[in-house]
């Protein structure tokens, strides 16, 4: 037992830090090769980056391992990149796999009856995106620096932003599994993620409740859920594989008293509630 406890003490922080470039790079590749993003949720760049960037605040209050820290930088590093590259190749939502790349976003009333405020992460331009990130930056340097001098307040403020960060990065499965579940597929979603997820939940698990350096509860508590979860993702490959997302079904245009011989398929305009069509150039989008 005392070998692999070292051993794991060794191997177990070199794939942490390792693992987010090596796993994430080849997905960056692969939509940067196929030109689409389309099965690829981008609530994965946001959840990685936010809890990336709490996790580096967290560190000058808790002083956890250094390892967690240098992991902390390469996942920004690498999730910029993926963000940059999804961005770029984002399929429209109209197109097969569209849906997939704008996780929890219904066509009306969003994921469980709830649409985000502003549609947050579900913007059409890049801008928002880099802006929400640099504004949560520029946040964060600005209560570190107010509240560091305090120490009593400082402590608990350090230990909030911890768990904020860590609960966040729990969440890191979700948005791909409600993607999977809504398309019944998962093409688009690199079997290297995956595994290189299940791979280092197995390692930090045993690292977690064996190393001797300090590691707090928070990252052994969240670590649980984020496996169950992967562990869900991987049963969910093995369902539905790289098969064709499920597409939903349009819903004619509903009107009444409408001339069944205007509304055939050779019908190119709009009709209005008397029957009669409307040219292309009226078509409003």
């Amino acid at each position: 037992m005392h070998f692999f406890t070292t051993l794991a003490g060794y191997a177990a922080p070199i794939f942490l830090i390792t693992s987010p470039i090596l796993s994430y790079s080849d997905q960056a590749i692969s939509m940067h090769r196929s030109r689409s993003s389309a099965g690829f949720s981008l609530d994965i760049p946001l959840i990685m980056l936010v809890a990336s960037i709490f996790r580096v605040f967290y560190y000058p209050g808790a002083k956890f391992d250094t390892a967690l820290l240098i992991q902390s930088f390469c996942n920004i590093f690498i999730q910029i990149i993926l963000l940059k590259i999804a961005l770029d190749h984002r399929p429209p939502p109209s197109s097969k796999g569209g849906d997939a790349a704008l996780p929890f976003a219904g066509a009306q009333d969003g994921f469980g009856g709830f649409q985000r405020p502003y549609n947050f992460w579900q913007w059409r331009s890049p801008k928002p995106y880099w802006q929400f990130l640099l504004s949560l930056f520029i946040s964060l340097t600005i209560l570190e620096l107010l509240l560091a001098p305090f120490q009593s307040v400082y402590s608990v403020y350090s230990a909030l932003i911890g768990y904020i960060g860590l609960s966040v990065e729990a969440t890191l499965p979700l948005p791909q599994l409600v993607a999977n579940a809504r398309s019944r597929s998962c093409k688009g979603f690199r079997f290297s993620v995956l595994a290189s997820w299940l791979v280092g939940d197995a390692m930090k698990m045993f690292w977690f409740f064996t190393s001797t350096s300090a590691i707090p509860w928070a990252f052994k508590l969240c670590g649980i859920f984020q496996a169950a979860c992967d562990l869900m993702i991987g049963i969910q490959y093995w369902m539905y594989g790289a098969q064709q997302p499920t597409l939903k079904t349009q819903q004619p245009w509903p009107y009444s008293g409408g001339k069944p011989h205007l509304g055939g398929p050779y019908n190119n305009g709009r009709q209005t509630p008397t029957g009669r069509r409307t040219p292309l150039a009226e078509k409003t989008i």
